[in-house]
């Protein structure tokens, strides 16, 4: 079969006790070249050998693609319009047009690692600016509950200008008379300077005619525009063309260490995912999907820098699951080899075959679990 390739998952050890329940194998005689046969100490390096390449080729990735691409992020100095809100972070305390300065008093460089960082730091405070003065948002108890189960994923976003970067085919937008650069600021004489004003109110005007006012070049103008039964107007914006996201470029020799320390932090970010699972308040066991969550997080569209950045987290995600103490997993059978080791004793191969089973049901009853939860979201 395909238990001789060097695939993590297939490799099939001899005289290892595993998924297979191999025992015509193991009531043979031990021989010497066999797992089983083996100290203790050489038998937890190979059962670590599994984890360790994941964890090694999460770093190689990593190293590649800052030496390929380097890093791109967007600064939180340079979000000058503030944030958009969606109804979750609305209950959280924040509002439309905020500009956050910290969380829990310690400063984040890229906008966009701010809701994970209060996600997984469990974070009890936000600073922000509001009307040009500084706020303090305590965050409600039982609040990270329900940004976990947010369907969007983006309960914070940035706040951007509508200025049209371009038109579906026939929309009612270039009908209209609008162009490339034109700039929307109002809604029959309403103040509308934000995309995500226009956006919320535009549905109002379903069926109706409606002036919109709008800057090109230096001169403000009126276009009267009929709103259709779907509330789209056909005109889109670009996000990237109103921000000034800041690049690093990494040589060879300074994406090596770079390489090191993202595998380090995406380990530590995962590991805090895990803890938030066993927390009762946060009730993120809700939140753990299957085999379509997977899927979601691939883009519509190939990408190589995403293809390589998920790669790199599932190997990391991988290594950490398979080192836990369930049998079944290495992390199982390093446990028992740590017993052995203490007490000078090996686990008879009755219990192994035991644990073996328990350690299936769980993982089975876990997957069961993970894809229950992805066909219940199907349905809200």
């Amino acid at each position: 079969g395909m238990g001789w390739l060097p695939l993590g998952g297939y490799v099939k050890i001899a005289g290892m006790i595993d998924e297979s329940m191999d025992k015509e194998q193991m009531d043979q005689p031990a021989q010497p070249w066999e797992f089983r046969s083996k100290p203790a100490w050489q038998r937890l390096i190979i059962m670590l050998g599994g984890v360790t390449v994941n964890i090694l080729l999460a770093i190689a990735i990593y190293i590649g693609m800052l030496w390929a691409w380097g890093e791109k992020y967007l600064p939180v100095s340079e979000v000058k319009y503030g944030i958009v809100v969606d109804s979750t972070a609305s209950d959280m305390g924040l509002r439309n047009g905020d500009f956050i300065v910290s969380v829990d008093h310690e400063e984040v460089e890229d906008f966009f690692k701010i809701p994970a960082k209060i996600i997984l730091d469990n974070a009890r405070t936000i600073q922000v600016i509001r009307d040009g003065k500084p706020f303090e948002i305590e965050i409600p108890g039982g609040q990270l509950s329900k940004l976990l189960k947010n369907q969007s994923g983006e309960f914070i976003n940035v706040r951007m200008p509508f200025v049209i970067a371009g038109f579906q085919p026939g929309s009612v937008a270039e009908q209209a008379g609008l162009r490339t650069g034109d700039r929307i600021i109002a809604i029959n004489d309403s103040s509308t300077l934000f995309f995500d004003e226009f956006r919320s109110r535009i549905p109002a005007y379903k069926n109706k005619t409606i002036q919109l006012g709008v800057v090109r070049d230096k001169d403000t103008l009126s276009f009267t525009m009929d709103i259709p039964e779907t509330g789209l107007i056909g005109a889109y914006t670009n996000p990237s063309s109103h921000f000034v996201f800041h690049e690093k470029e990494y040589g060879l020799l300074a994406a090596i260490p770079a390489g090191f320390t993202r595998t380090w932090k995406g380990v530590g970010n995962y590991l805090k995912q895990l803890k938030l699972l066993f927390s009762p308040e946060v009730k993120a066991y809700e939140s753990v999907g299957g085999f379509i969550t997977i899927g979601s997080i691939f883009p519509s569209s190939w990408d190589w820098q995403a293809f390589w950045s998920l790669t790199a987290f599932l190997s990391i995600m991988l290594a950490i699951l398979n080192v836990l103490p369930i049998p079944a997993l290495d992390g199982g059978h390093v446990m028992f080899l740590f017993y052995e080791m203490v007490s000078g004793r090996k686990p008879s191969d009755k219990f192994m075959e035991f644990a073996q089973i328990v350690g299936m049901v769980l993982l089975f009853g876990l997957l069961i679990f993970a894809n229950g939860n992805d066909i219940v979201k199907l349905f809200k």
